[in-house]
């Protein structure tokens, strides 16, 4: 039916086929434009955030395990601090590790592990 004239066509090739491969080309367009923003935005991470001053800090993965991540920091300060690993964990939720608290001079590490189910460690932080 035509919509401008409110007439049927009679017999004849349908004109509406002419516009199918178009239609189609504009509907896949679309639709991987879609999917691509999504995929972009899960993969995307922040810049990893500055080490706490007064700690020098190394992080890492487990050797054996992708989902467990570490700081191993050291106290070059002249006061006490507290800092703990954050996790950015892809599909899960993000994680903490226990909180460590530093005398000059000492050394500690600080765990965490992301949920099995995500996409494992993104990004490793460490947090004052």
């Amino acid at each position: 039916m035509n919509l401008f004239t409110g007439t049927r066509s009679t017999g004849g090739t349908d004109t509406g086929n002419r516009f199918r491969p178009a239609l189609r080309a504009l509907a896949a367009a679309a639709a991987a434009a879609a999917l691509a923003v999504p995929a972009t935005a899960a993969t995307a991470t922040a810049a990893p955030a500055a080490t706490p001053p007064g700690l020098s800090c190394e992080t890492g993965k487990h050797a054996i395990d992708d989902y467990t991540g570490f700081a191993l920091c050291r106290n070059n300060g002249s006061q006490t601090q507290v800092f703990w690993v954050h996790l950015v964990c892809g599909w899960s939720p993000d994680v903490d590790g226990e909180r460590v608290t530093l005398r000059p001079g000492q050394s500690g590490q600080s765990t965490a592990h992301c949920g099995s189910l995500g996409t494992g460690i993104g990004e490793i932080q460490v947090r004052p």
